[in-house]
């Protein structure tokens, strides 16, 4: 994998760069669309690739494990080959399952036991077990085994689960070099710092995944329900600690003002299932703001979806009948809400690098932060 910054902006530390992979180039700011099991819910792979115009998108290595489980994706080729997506594909770890279900899982340091919630079978995972797995997914960029911990989190569980995700990760190196690669193309390791909301072991983290010298870096266990404010001050924090000449991926974050505010700070990737999870429910984003699309205010209103969109969906149909498609509970509404929400995530991080690359994204942003926060 290479990473190339192209610009950074003057006002902030924004900055606009292109990875490129054995499976093509991915211009950053980058927001990736979360296939939890081997599809963005909702969205065929030709919309991802000719209407949203998805770089990268992701895998849960948790519940692709369960289902379809690996012989299948093996005997397929790789999860690539398995969904017919000729692009980028990054794979987190299992790692946050086992914070997300605390209540199915024992975590020991050679592993976590859980049970599954498909059938309440007990499984295990250990580094080396992730990383042969993530292997046999076949995706681009894969994560490091690591625990996310909760918020609020006490200083000592926040640290003694950071040495333990440091431990893991240093086994997660060591396993991976002993497994080539399944499918004739490279993958790229991506450790993942943690350290909860304490400054000192954030800053240890930071410093101990950047000298591990990886292709790329994340920063895990933000976005879990801190106050906003201190999810930007952390990733500040280790943005400012890690090596800049690498991609930065902040995981599970987040709204589009979140998304503007953390590519200021220097964030290059990130990922979140809310466009997709928010348009099941009616809400839609747009540059202008939020719009519930169940309101009755909308019943009448046979202006396009969204007359700035970026899809076929946002000129195709008007909100009377996406609301009317809402009222009647068709599958076909959340799917157009899904593909106008991923579609404007797009554009915002395109849209961003365009800003950053004319010298003119700090303005832009605060405009943006502004108008994206109204109620429509």
């Amino acid at each position: 994998m290479n990473f190339e910054i192209l610009k950074t902006d003057d006002a902030t530390k924004a900055r606009a760069g292109k990875i490129t992979t054995d499976h093509g180039v991915i211009e950053t700011p980058i927001f990736m669309p979360v296939g939890t099991v081997g599809t963005v819910k909702g969205v065929h792979q030709r919309e991802l690739k000719d209407d949203i115009n998805a770089d990268i998108i992701l895998g849960n290595t948790y519940h692709l494990y369960l289902r379809p489980q690996m012989p299948i994706l093996e005997k397929a080729g790789g999860l690539h080959k398995f969904i017919n997506w000729d692009r980028n594909i990054l794979t987190d770890s299992g790692g946050y399952q086992v914070y997300s279900l605390a209540a199915n899982r024992k975590i020991k340091e050679e592993g976590v036991k859980f049970k599954s919630h498909i059938d309440g079978s007990f499984h295990f995972f250990s580094p080396e077990s992730v990383m042969e797995i993530e292997r046999t997914i076949g995706a681009d960029i894969i994560m490091a085994f690591d625990e996310c911990t909760p918020y609020p989190c006490d200083y000592e569980y926040a640290k003694r689960s950071m040495h333990l995700t440091h431990r893991w990760l240093d086994r997660c190196i060591a396993h991976l070099e002993k497994t080539p690669p399944k499918y004739g193309y490279q993958q790229s390791l991506f450790p993942i710092v943690q350290g909860s909301v304490y400054k000192d072991l954030r800053t240890a983290s930071a410093e101990y995944i950047a000298s591990k010298g990886a292709d790329g870096n994340a920063i895990g266990g933000l976005s879990v329900g801190e106050p906003v404010e201190q999810m930007y001050e952390m990733t500040e924090l280790v943005c400012d600690i890690l090596p800049k000449d690498k991609p930065r991926y902040l995981m599970g974050v987040g709204t589009p003002i979140n998304i503007l505010e953390n590519i200021a700070l220097g964030v290059d990737m990130m990922d979140c299932v809310m466009p997709t999870r928010n348009a099941r429910n009616g809400m839609l984003f747009t540059s202008k703001g939020i719009i519930n699309i169940k309101n009755k205010k909308w019943e009448d209103d046979f202006s396009p979806i969204d007359p700035d969109g970026h899809t076929y969906v946002d000129t195709y149909y008007s909100k009377a009948y996406l609301r009317h498609l809402f009222a009647a509970n068709e599958f076909l509404g959340k799917q157009i809400a899904s593909i106008h929400n991923l579609g404007f995530y797009l554009w915002l991080v395109r849209e961003a690098r365009r800003q950053i690359i004319a010298g003119t994204f700090a303005q832009w942003k605060t405009k943006m932060v502004n108008d994206m926060a109204n109620r429509l």
